[in-house]
């Protein structure tokens, strides 16, 4: 297989066989891509809920600790 690969012009190896993996595995390739967004755009909305949900409860609290020994879970 080296030898084969050796023995082909650059454009061969570096142009025609990615354009050919691309064309064979684009839908795996973006199909992956969209899951990984997909799921750090869920994993920021979940922090933003979260902190949004942090804050609220700081505020409807009064700040949080000045209740007494700050132990209230």
């Amino acid at each position: 297989m080296e030898k084969l690969f050796k023995s082909l012009p650059w454009w061969v190896k570096w142009v025609a066989v990615p354009v050919i993996a691309l064309v064979v595995f684009g839908s795996l390739i973006a199909s992956v891509i969209s899951v990984v967004v997909g799921l750090l755009f869920k994993v920021i909305v979940f922090l933003i809920l979260v902190g949004a949900l942090v804050l609220v409860v700081k505020r409807f609290t009064g700040g949080g600790g000045s209740s007494g020994s700050g132990r209230d879970w």
